[in-house]
């Protein structure tokens, strides 16, 4: 499945896992690559819907995660 910016690359191993930093890193990654705010909200919006487990298939979906 490709991610809706697959030109965004997340880095997660090697970090911590913590839903918080997660979210952080998600973040900070969209502004730089240049996303607006609004599309930032919505990502954030729909990645803390859920559990954890939610979290990260969002940020997979949203994202090229390595």
């Amino acid at each position: 499945m490709t991610p809706k910016h697959p030109d965004i690359t997340v880095t997660l191993t090697g970090h911590d896992g913590n839903a918080f930093v997660v979210l952080g890193r998600c973040s900070q990654a969209a502004r730089e690559a240049g996303l607006s705010e609004c599309e930032i909200a919505a990502f954030m919006a729909e990645a803390m819907a859920g559990d954890y487990d939610h979290l990260l298939q969002t940020v997979m979906r949203w994202f090229e995660v390595e």
